[in-house]
């Protein structure tokens, strides 16, 4: 894992000096969709490479690019809770050449940051939803909660410590929806860490009573026996772990919610462009090896077209700014 990390990281540093060579080389003339791309495509994921969402943008990448004949070359801008990449591709040229990957945590950060140097709904035009990760309610083995409506009954009437991988965070609101759908009198207090990892080794070691975490990042101690898992709250039942029941099959649907990861373009792309964008990610999405190499990573590959995109982003940016304010979540 570490040498792939590295080679990861390597490639996605020469992927941006190459890309800031082409741009040089760029017209500033937008292309017409029977021109694009007319040199390579950039693809910001404004995460660390070997992430998640890094590893979604380049099966993506790989894809189309196979497909137009030109590199489509992922470029990684961590940072600032995800806005610095999300930036620089707001004010890159709407000419279609800058690719956008986003996730939930983009849709939160509109509640989080009402000061943000771009605008996500209005900047930018989602092309795709292009797949989903479900988390996992989880609680440590030797825990003597066994059930989900168990926990929901303890948290109501003992204090309970929940972990997150940062404030904000997809993990971090399903606490709080713990917390409302549990009702009065809940007491959970939350522990923010700084990524998932930390806080599910806190967790095994019974640091912690409670995360709902991105599958991922805890399914190997789910099958090792270290983890108890009550509940998924996709909207569907994982593939990776399929005797795990929803928690709407279990009567909690208020604690649905899915992380999920899109990709967007600049909103001014000509309408042309963007067609030929959103044609070829849709073929990507239904390409047999994507979908299984995507399903290998812990994906549920959504695929939708960019009106059924938009719409979910909008409701979803309504939703996570609404529990945001009343909340009251802070950004780290």
């Amino acid at each position: 894992m570490t040498t792939r990390r590295a080679s990861l990281g390597a490639f996605a540093g020469l992927g941006a000096a190459w890309l800031g060579a082409a741009a040089a080389r760029a017209q500033s003339v937008a292309p017409s969709a029977g021109e694009y791309p007319a040199h390579p495509v950039r693809y910001i994921v404004p995460f660390t490479p070997a992430g998640l969402t890094d590893i979604m943008a380049r099966l993506v990448a790989q894809k189309l690019g196979d497909a137009w004949g030109r590199p489509v070359v992922v470029d990684n801008r961590a940072g600032g809770n995800a806005m610095i990449g999300a930036d620089v591709a707001a004010k890159a040229p709407a000419d279609g050449h800058t690719l956008l990957a986003i996730t939930l945590t983009h849709a939160v950060n509109v509640g989080l940051f009402p000061n943000a140097p771009y605008n996500l709904l209005r900047d930018f035009r989602p092309v795709s939803i292009l797949g989903s990760l479900p988390l996992v309610v989880v609680v440590p083995e030797a825990s003597p909660i066994r059930s989900l409506g168990e926990l929901m009954t303890r948290v109501k009437t003992a204090p309970m410590n929940g972990g997150s991988s940062g404030n904000g965070s997809p993990p971090h609101l399903a606490l709080e929806l713990v917390r409302r759908v549990a009702g009065a009198g809940a007491n959970l207090v939350h522990v923010p860490y700084r990524g998932g990892a930390p806080g599910v080794t806190d967790l095994v070691a019974g640091n912690l009573q409670l995360m709902v975490s991105n599958l991922p990042e805890c399914i190997g101690q789910i099958k090792g026996g270290r983890l108890r898992a009550l509940g998924i709250t996709g909207t569907e039942r994982s593939q990776q772990v399929p005797e795990v029941p929803t928690v709407r099959e279990l009567g909690f649907p208020g604690l649905e919610i899915s992380n999920w990861t899109a990709m967007l373009t600049n909103a001014g792309v000509p309408a042309p462009v963007f067609e030929r964008i959103e044609r070829s990610t849709l073929a990507v999405t239904r390409d047999a090896e994507f979908r299984r190499r995507a399903v290998d990573g812990g994906f549920d590959v959504v695929g939708w077209d960019a009106d059924r995109s938009r719409g979910f982003l909008e409701a979803e940016v309504a939703r996570w700014s609404r529990l945001v304010r009343e909340a009251g979540i802070k950004a780290d």
